[in-house]
């Protein structure tokens, strides 16, 4: 499964574009302000039908147009899939898969989306529900029978807080907080042992990639569930034990809805004490330790939408992290200001964006060798095909 192109119209600051996606490495350099980033968040918007910057929708639309647009198209074994985002002033959002609404559960869709962003950085520093969220996205991508864990969870767990409710109210007794209990007993133990097992598969991924980024050797990632219960049965227990709370606070205030990935450099907790550039490193490497285990997993891997991924790598870092890029399988989506912030020694397409216009394309082999792409010129046109 690999994304083939993609296409722009009224978003942000790019000309209406069209940018053909190479198998593997695709670096679109330019200076500050050109529209690199934006070609980013066009493409996630496209497969995920949300942006990857801002919740204002509106924001993506360029200034004098009246509605913004990117398209993707998807190859899966010969059979194509369009993904059209469109956002109007006046009707909103609509996200379509070949001119149907998107479905709820698309993740078989398209392949998963692994994005490093300054916005995205709060997934380190964030509080835990970001990284919860997170976490129940990388199940769903590598063992997609067991999303269905989460989402039991939600509603049994949305379930309790509206009896908690109506209980304060005084229109239901506490005794009918048995069968949620029991309930939520079973489908959160079942989501504490799918979390610990896909941390588990990533944990040691990302020390060895943290090792290599430069964080040091201190880095973990480790999964702390609220809950101590080994069983359904536990967890009940320790719901019922805390049921005078809840009714007090008016919700649920135990189990996995409260749990943590803790990520750790030099043994102290990274959203607080490591520095931006290791945040910044630390999210990389949880990136790329997600990428591993699908492979490993066989699973599609995520395409890696990277945004000045370079800027804060000495030269050895970035060597190691081009090491990384093309190893195994899957694409992968940079930006930098200049081509040469990613080393010689990796295999990519080239992509040259000015004013938001995509104007040049180049093919750049290993050893540092490049060549034109059969369509490219020095021409200044609009909507280049890059």
């Amino acid at each position: 499964m690999r994304v083939e192109s993609l296409a722009t119209l009224g978003f942000r600051n790019l000309d209406q574009a069209e940018l053909e996606l190479a198998e593997g490495v695709t670096l679109l350099h330019g200076p500050n302000g050109a529209g690199k980033t934006n070609l980013l968040e066009a493409l996630y918007m496209a497969l995920a039908g949300r942006s990857c910057r801002t919740r204002a929708d509106r924001e993506t639309i360029a200034f004098g147009e009246p509605l913004s647009r990117s398209e993707a198209v998807v190859e899966d074994t010969g059979e194509r899939r369009r993904f059209l985002c469109a956002v109007d002033r006046s009707e909103g959002r609509r996200h379509l898969v070949n001119g149907s609404p998107a479905p709820a559960d698309m993740a078989a869709l398209r392949p998963a989306l692994a994005v490093f962003m300054p916005d995205r950085l709060a997934l380190v520093k964030g509080p835990p529900a970001a990284r919860r969220s997170h976490l129940d996205g990388f199940v769903a991508a590598l063992h997609p029978a067991r999303a269905e864990a989460r989402r039991r969870y939600a509603r049994a767990l949305a379930q309790r807080n509206a009896l908690v409710g109506r209980i304060r109210a005084g229109s239901a007794g506490p005794d009918s907080l048995d069968a949620w209990d029991t309930e939520l007993g079973a489908a959160g133990i079942e989501l504490i042992a799918t979390r610990s097992a896909a941390a588990d598969e990533l944990a040691p991924r990302f020390a060895a990639a943290a090792g290599e980024l430069g964080l040091g050797d201190d880095a973990e990632l480790v999964y702390r569930p609220r809950s101590q219960a080994t069983d359904a049965e536990e967890l009940r227990a320790e719901l019922a034990e805390r049921r005078d709370s809840d009714l007090a606070r008016g919700f649920s205030g135990h189990g996995p809805h409260l749990d943590e990935l803790a990520i750790r450099v030099d043994g102290r907790a990274a959203r607080r004490y490591a520095s931006q550039g290791q945040q910044r490193m630390a999210l990389l490497a949880l990136l790329f330790a997600e990428r591993d285990a699908l492979l490993a997993g066989e699973r599609t891997p995520p395409m890696l939408l990277l945004d000045d991924v370079t800027s804060e790598l000495d030269p050895d870092r970035r060597e190691r992290l081009c090491a990384r890029l093309v190893a195994g399988s899957g694409q992968a989506l940079i930006t930098a200001t200049e081509a040469n912030h990613l080393p010689a020694s990796c295999p990519r397409a080239e992509v040259a964006v000015r004013d938001g216009a995509l104007i040049r394309r180049t093919s750049r082999l290993t050893g540092g060798g490049a060549r034109l792409g059969p369509s490219d010129s020095a021409s200044q046109g609009n909507s280049e095909a890059a």
